[in-house]
């Protein structure tokens, strides 16, 4: 470095000097990292360079001598000093001195800046810190104060400024901070399983480690969590185990500041892939990469976590004392509300225990949670417990008895997160942490196990939710629920291994529940409930379940209505438990109607399918009642049903006839009609009618205007030629943003608006693709088939989700002059699954060329040209 100078143009040769000796030193440190060099060593070393420069400016622009002392604070403050984190500083002084330095400190900072270090500082005298010091985030850094430049006497002044005797007592603190850790983790949903979780501030991250660290010195005076060890708040492996977990975590967030170049926290999934192959992660045949990165972060997480509710749980007990003990039986009783061993030899090697002490929580519903103490215990006894597979009959039976006794679902959720249900089920624990690096599965496998048992206790409760139709009628027809609870339990629990996860997940079934005596009827109805998880979701998203031979195809895999009640419970569960934006009030429709109609074709005897000729007549019968009800005789109602398509009343219900010809009631034939009515029970889900003479390009429109104008999101489109040259097309919707929330009034004003005027000018908008998808690019794919009676084509389109999709394809549709006559619309994360049923100008099947035609403008148009 230059000698100390004191104009502007030699300050800013200065800065620019450290700036690329900073620079220099970072690039070292990262190729260091690289080369796999111990983490914790980088961090200090960066710090040290940080410091050699802030020492080398603080001599260059405050006089010797001068009263003022200097402080790193934070995460500085402790020596760590990540790639691109700030610096965060104090500058002790009495506010004469304050005074007297201002231009001298305006210097030094702006320094400081301009050599790319992004300082915070705090100018404060020793009594300022103590008024600083009620806010809790400004203690906190205080505590981690490290002097730069500061004597003795300085550091003992800061000291006494923000002691317990002046400024938050141990107590106080503890409780605060609890409070804070709970309010920040529910920020993020109170899991650390996201798809982009945050490192440092999510559940199980790096500031949960922190907030241990920092109880540990406000309460006894100890910088590191290893004396807490021989105070007897903390065990050696489970001191061994934070320290483990912790260098996983800071190579993690090291890494990930590395490759996105900035301070970024959150692991995104710009990064995930890029920084899994930075730290060596190969695909394997199994795994991707970066799952293999995620999961390692997730288990990590899991343990930070589950030694932190131990800790806070002891810190509290130093704090508050130990309360007289409420004895429950003769081996646990209730410590604060928490449950525990009464023996501290607990469990003595005898894994029933274990199995009993679950029991007794399930049974214990006040209870706080399990002690700390028995929690521990019950860690230290995981190895000892044995899989299923070499149990004795005595604990697999023990095991069964959890699941048919009180809250099995909650007893489920502990034993996962204690590590029990890993040890006893180990195909369980290959997929804990386990992620998809997609974006339809937004939890890890376990946890999305979980998730779906969690909805699978919500139809056992016996109280109707309003997302889920029929469940709560559906659940008291089981005759045992526990065999739900382990179709639940096994459904996905050959992820990741290769092959259909049904099949593998479906011979793991079979031969848990043989190995806990289960009957043979009863293992098989668990086997092939896993085996067909995704029959029920498939069919009702991908064909058209108003097709009676759709329906005698399902029902006849199916067999009996023991299996259909079953199958529609889990699939609920798990469409619902995979991601909180998948399940809607259309797919709940839809899974009602394909329950209603195979129980019905069930009932009537698979031997006896329902012809479309009588479908048609039960359903003009039905209509007919409804509209007598409302005050429509018999002749009206043939005249209404005359205007309409007489393939409605084979491929819509009767509710559904009723409501679009009352729509048509007073209107003169052929008028446009345009009805909108909210799904009863469903906020924001909508069914939109509209009659109208035919134009070419009206499927099109209409689908922009609901799209574009209306931010809807379209998941079933049907549209049918009515007599007269009109059509009668339906549409399911549901808000596509909450945020504007367009009522049925206003859909039907502003959709009847645009459709009055030439069709031509109503175009798709152009939007920028989300963030997120365009990791996930799936390669575009446009197929054709003949329709069954072979008269129009199947059109299927398979690419990435975007908003504004499904416009786009509707007015390609348009400019090629095709008809759409039925549309199925399925978006499984990033991946939209379309199919339409179309025919040419003539309302014919396409021919080659045509096809080929149609093929070339959509994927143009999915690649993102701009044909409009």
């Amino acid at each position: 470095m230059a000698a100390p100078l004191n104009d502007a143009a030699d300050d800013a040769a200065w800065s620019a000097e450290a700036r690329t000796a900073l620079a220099q030193s970072d690039a070292r440190l990262a190729k260091r990292f690289d080369q796999g060099e111990d983490v914790d060593r980088l961090l200090a070393l960066r710090a040290r360079s940080v410091d050699h420069l802030l020492k080398a400016a603080w001599t260059r622009c405050v006089p010797a001598g001068a009263p003022l002392a200097l402080f790193a604070v934070g995460g500085y403050g402790r020596g760590e000093l990540f790639p691109h984190s700030d610096i965060d500083l104090l500058v002790l002084a009495e506010p004469d001195a304050q005074e007297a330095s201002h231009d001298a400190l305006a210097r030094l900072f702006a320094m400081l800046w301009d050599a790319g270090l992004r300082a915070s500082h705090a100018v404060r005298s020793p009594v300022q810190c103590t008024e600083a010091a009620a806010d809790l985030t400004a203690l906190t850094a205080m505590l981690e104060a490290r002097p730069l430049m500061a004597d003795e006497r300085a550091q003992a002044a800061l000291a006494v400024a923000i002691a317990t005797d002046k400024v938050w007592p141990a107590r106080d603190y503890f409780v605060a901070k609890s409070e804070e850790q709970r309010a920040r983790h529910a920020r993020f949903g109170d899991t650390s399983d996201n798809l982009e979780p945050n490192l440092k501030e999510g559940p199980g991250g790096l500031r949960d480690l922190h907030t241990l660290a920092w109880m540990a010195l406000r309460a006894f005076g100890v910088r590191e969590l290893q004396p807490l060890i021989g105070l007897g708040h903390l065990g050696a492996d489970e001191a061994a185990a934070l320290e483990r977990e912790r260098r996983v975590l800071v190579k993690l967030r090291y890494g990930l500041h590395l490759v996105a170049g900035r301070g970024e926290e959150r692991l995104r999934f710009d990064h995930q892939k890029t920084l899994a192959q930075r730290l060596g992660y190969a695909d394997d045949a199994q795994n991707l990469g970066v799952e293999q990165m995620m999961q390692g972060f997730y288990r990590s997480a899991a343990i930070v976590r589950r030694i932190n509710d131990r800790l806070l749980q002891r810190f509290e007990e130093q704090f508050d004392g130990a309360a007289t003990p409420e004895p429950l039986d003769g081996r646990f009783e209730l410590r604060r509300g928490y449950l525990a061993a009464r023996d501290n030899a607990w469990p003595h090697a005898d894994i029933a225990e274990v199995f009993a002490l679950f029991a007794m929580w399930a049974a214990q519903p006040q209870a706080r949670g399990l002690h700390s103490h028995t929690a521990r215990a019950l860690a230290e006894a995981l190895p000892s417990l044995p899989a299923y597979a070499s149990a004795t009959p005595e604990l697999r039976e023990r095991f069964m008895a959890l699941l048919r006794g009180p809250q099995p679902v909650k007893t489920l959720e502990r034993m996962a997160r204690l590590g029990v249900l890993g040890r006893w089920l180990p195909a369980f624990a290959q997929v804990s942490g386990r992620m998809q690096f997609d974006l339809f599965h937004v939890y890890t496998v376990d946890q999305h196990t979980l998730a779906v048992l969690r909805n699978l206790a919500i139809f056992a409760s016996g109280t109707a939710d309003e997302r889920f139709a029929m469940a709560h009628e559906v659940w008291p027809r089981l005759r045992k629920p526990e065999l739900l609870l382990l179709a639940g339990l096994f459904h996905d629990i050959a992820k990741g291994r290769g092959g259909d996860h049904s099949e593998l997940g479906a011979v793991d079934a079979r031969e848990f529940c043989a190995a806990h005596d289960l009957s043979e009827a009863d293992g098989e109805l668990v086997a092939w409930l896993v085996e067909k998880h995704l029959l029920m979701s498939v069919t009702a998203q991908k064909q058209d379940i108003a097709d009676p031979e759709v329906i005698h195809r399902f029902a006849a895999i199916v067999a009996d209505r023991v299996r259909l009640d079953y199958l529609y419970l889990l699939t609920c569960a798990d469409i619902a438990g995979t991601s909180p934006k998948l399940w809607n009030a259309w797919k709940d429709r839809l899974l009602a109607d394909l329950y209603t109609a195979t129980r019905l074709a069930l009932r009537r005897g698979l031997e006896h399918p329902v012809a479309a000729a009588e479908r048609i007549a039960e359903n003009r019968d039905a209509a007919t009642d409804l509209l007598i009800a409302q005050g429509v005789d018999a002749a009206e109602s043939d005249a209404l049903f005359a205007r309409m398509p007489a393939e409605s009343f084979l491929r819509e219900r009767a509710e559904q006839l009723a409501w679009q010809a009352m729509s048509l009631r007073g209107t003169e034939p052929g008028a446009t009609v345009v009805r909108v009515r909210e799904l009863a029970g469903h906020a924001g889900a909508f069914e939109v009618f509209v009659h109208s003479p035919d134009r070419d390009g009206l499927f099109a429109s209409i689908v922009i205007t609901l799209d574009r104008l209306l931010g809807l999101a379209i998941q079933q489109a049907r549209a049918l030629d009515g007599p007269g040259g009109t059509i009668f097309d339906s549409f399911e919707v549901v808000n596509a943003d909450p945020r504007y929330a367009p009522g049925a009034a206003q859909i039907e004003r502003s959709l009847a608006a645009a459709l009055s005027g030439p069709l031509e000018s109503i175009r798709p908008s152009r939007r920028t693709q989300p963030r997120h998808l365009r990791h996930f690019r799936i390669a575009p794919q446009v197929a054709f088939d003949a329709s069954p009676d072979g008269r129009r084509s199947m059109l299927s389109v398979v690419c990435t989700d975007r908003p504004g999709l499904l416009a786009d394809l509707a007015h390609v549709l348009r400019k090629q002059r095709l008809r759409v006559h039925d549309a199925r619309i399925a978006t499984f994360g990033e991946r939209a699954e379309d199919v339409f049923l179309i025919g040419d100008a003539n309302d014919q099947a396409l021919d080659d060329t045509q096809q080929q035609a149609l093929r070339d403008a959509l994927l143009a148009r999915i690649d993102g040209e701009n044909d409009a």
